[in-house]
């Protein structure tokens, strides 16, 4: 066998691993065979017309549309997902992924019936909250059990197992030594809270993945099933693929791209990461360093504006604010994380001494624009709903998800028309195409309805007056600085993030933390808006999804580059701190997220210093800027990173007013500028040795 033979099917074997890992993240896990294949499928199609519905025709009680929507969730689940992954103790049953055994019909009915029972009997219980009747009891400690198994087929045992110790803390608080004393709860108030109000299970998190979550998953995998995965990197390839390192920089706005309509760090490299990094292997990057990059501009998918993770519509509920102020204050951040990713592509291609693909090889670019020009209405839909008309969420994501079914259907068959082929068998196929996009992203849907129903369990323990109890411990913790308190915040969100979903990492790690964040700061004379703490936990949330040795989307990349996946996270998370180090200022700068920024003009200036300063910290971690760095000139860059990004804080040691800010910016352009003028004398030595 020849070397291409090999490497090709190494290729291969690796893709069919991130396939695997891709499936098993979108919810896909049991493929029977025989006429109950349509099963789940049918059953997810179902649940995309309600939910669009509800979005637009159905007015329902917001509590009987959660409830319906956890019924719909917890049918695929159980039906979908196996109660073992590998075969154990001889019971074949409990792992078969080529049927779905009797058993789990049984616990999927079961488990919808408790979920929806609230809906059933809504009057009787509205009745009698607070005194639950036998039934409200067994029913109740059904569906926390039943949920908590869901979760841990779903997305492992980790949330379950947090679930249950907060869970035990309510009934074991007076137990407990006098530091974390709580006084407990009686078994009629856990189940009443969790499972008979909108304080538990059926809380804030499950009614925005019912009503908002949703319809974006849809959007997106609807998207992702027409065709605009694959349109998205070959417009990056015909922009960018020519310059120095072009397959990377291409990977970056790629998966830039993908990320405004996938959630989902490893739909994102088995979408862009099979084009990309056999492409920067090609050009020179080691295998390790080409993962690595497709593992961060993945991972930092769910930062892009205006489609971000399924957290950031929970942040608008708990910050109560329109959405649209989300994005406005996501968008520096993520943009200039975006950027500083670019430019560290930029930055090893040059270590590397690379170049680019050729021209000819590239596809041309307003061919390839053109191509998919469709796929690009139902997006400017999304964004003029969302930003012009400042329509809520749901109902921009409603008018463009029925504008891309439209695109979904008549794309294939207008193909076949210029091509003379036959009408009737291309429209049939997007008809096909249109209900699997349906399908999966009902699929999709599943691990965010089990994180928010069963983050709903520990947001409801909180509530119970824990809350009060582990904010304390928490101010503990941290001895009252608020610098430790955000430091412990962070590791706490990266571990915790390793066994959970972005979203429940959030949840947990918001409800606990959030509060605590925005008391010590004004204690220590910081202002930190509420926006602000909740967007820590949620980037420390996303950073989670590569941090090793858990994080599965190193383990895709690696997969498909065939490099260690330990080394390749390692590079990724390395990859990563610059965007790590954006929550820490923005807490202390809130005009790094246009905390209270009008002026589109001022907001630009914010953006552009943000990106510098952000080169400014890459170049010092990485070794490199215009040539490799000298000791003495880390210290330079870090200082112009700091000033770029903490104006007030470098005014405020000049003794200049908080209004003056601004010009130092000039200071930290001039440091960035010194270490040019530095290094330049040395790239031309370096060029004629």
């Amino acid at each position: 066998m020849s070397g291409s033979e090999k490497s090709a099917g190494g290729l291969e074997q690796g893709l069919e691993q991130a396939l695997r890992l891709a499936e098993e993240e979108a919810g896909i896990a049991r493929k029977p065979t025989g006429p109950s294949r349509f099963v789940i499928p049918t059953i997810g199609v179902i649940w995309c017309l309600f939910q669009l519905s509800i979005a637009s025709w159905l007015i329902l009680d917001t509590v009987l549309i959660r409830a319906i929507h956890l019924g719909f969730a917890f049918l695929i689940v159980f039906l979908n997902y196996p109660f073992f992954k590998k075969k154990r103790f001889g019971l074949d049953f409990l792992s078969a992924k080529d049927r779905i055994p009797v058993s789990d019909y049984i616990i999927a009915a079961v488990a919808c019936f408790c979920a929806v029972y609230i809906a059933i009997d809504y009057a009787g219980i509205s009745a009698r909250y607070g005194a639950p009747i036998t039934r409200d009891l067994v029913i109740g400690l059904a569906l926390i059990v039943l949920l908590l198994e869901g979760a841990r087929r779903v997305i492992g045992p980790a949330l379950s197992v947090i679930a249950l110790i907060f869970s035990a803390y309510a009934f074991l608080g007076p137990y407990m030594p006098d530091v974390i004393s709580f006084k407990g709860v009686s078994l009629n108030r856990f189940i009443g809270q969790m499972t008979m109000s909108t304080e538990g299970i059926y809380g804030i998190p499950l009614d925005v993945s019912a009503t908002v979550v949703f319809l974006f998953v849809l959007f997106g995998s609807m998207l992702e099933k027409a065709g605009a995965g694959e349109y998205f990197i070959n417009l990056a390839l015909s922009l960018l693929g020519g310059f120095k390192g072009g397959p990377a920089k291409a990977a970056v706005l790629g998966s830039g791209l993908t990320g405004l309509v996938s959630g989902s760090s490893i739909a994102n490299i088995v979408t862009t990461g099979t084009f990309t990094i056999p492409l920067m292997k090609r050009v020179g990057y080691p295998a390790k360093k080409a993962a690595a990059v497709e593992v961060a501009a993945s991972t930092d998918g769910q930062l892009a504006p205006p489609i971000m993770g399924a957290a950031a519509f929970i942040i608008a509920e708990y910050v109560n604010v329109p959405y649209i102020e989300v994005i406005k204050a996501a968008a520096v951040p993520a943009f200039a994380s975006y950027a500083a990713l670019l430019y560290i592509t930029h930055i090893e291609a040059s270590k590397l001494g690379l170049k680019g693909i050729p021209r000819n090889e590239l596809p041309p670019f307003f061919k390839t624009f053109m191509s998919g020009l469709h796929y690009l209405i139902p997006l400017a839909v999304l964004l003029y709903e969302l930003i012009i008309l400042r329509h809520s969420p749901e109902l921009a994501a409603f008018h463009a998800i029925w504008m891309l079914a439209i695109v979904m259907v008549l794309q294939k068959p207008v193909k076949a028309y210029l091509k003379r082929e036959q009408l009737g068998k291309a429209f049939w196929q997007g008809i096909k195409d249109l209900l699997s996009g349906m399908s999966n992203g009902a699929r999709n849907m599943c691990a965010v309805a089990m994180a928010t129903a069963a983050a709903g369990i520990i947001v409801g323990v909180v509530a119970m007056g824990l809350g009060q109890l582990i904010t304390e411990i928490v101010a503990f913790l941290a001895g009252g600085n608020v610098y430790l308190l955000l430091f412990i915040t962070a590791v706490a969100s990266l571990i915790i993030g390793m066994g959970l979903p972005t979203t429940a990492t959030y949840i947990v790690m918001a409800s606990l933390t959030a509060p605590i964040i925005v008391e010590l700061g004004a204690e220590w004379g910081f202002v930190v808006p509420l926006m602000a703490a909740h967007l820590f936990c949620f980037f420390f949330g996303i950073l989670a999804d590569d941090t090793p040795p858990v994080g599965l989307a190193a383990y895709a990349a690696a997969a498909i580059a065939k490099s260690p996946p330990i080394p390749t996270g390692l590079q990724g998370f390395m990859y990563d701190i610059r965007t790590a180090i954006l929550p820490f200022m923005f807490i202390f700068n809130p005009d790094l997220i246009l905390y209270n920024i009008n002026s589109w003009i001022i907001a630009l200036l914010i953006f552009a210093m943000t990106c510098i300063g952000n080169f400014a910290f890459a170049s010092a971690t990485q070794g490199w800027f215009v040539t490799k760095n000298r000791f003495y000139e880390i210290p330079i860059l870090l200082a112009a990173t700091f000033t770029l990004m903490r104006p007030d804080a470098v005014a405020k040691l000049f003794g200049l007013p908080h209004e003056q800010r601004y010009w130092m910016y000039l200071v930290g352009l001039a440091m960035f500028g010194l270490v040019y003028v530095l290094q330049r004398p040395r790239v031309a030595k370096e060029a004629a040795a």
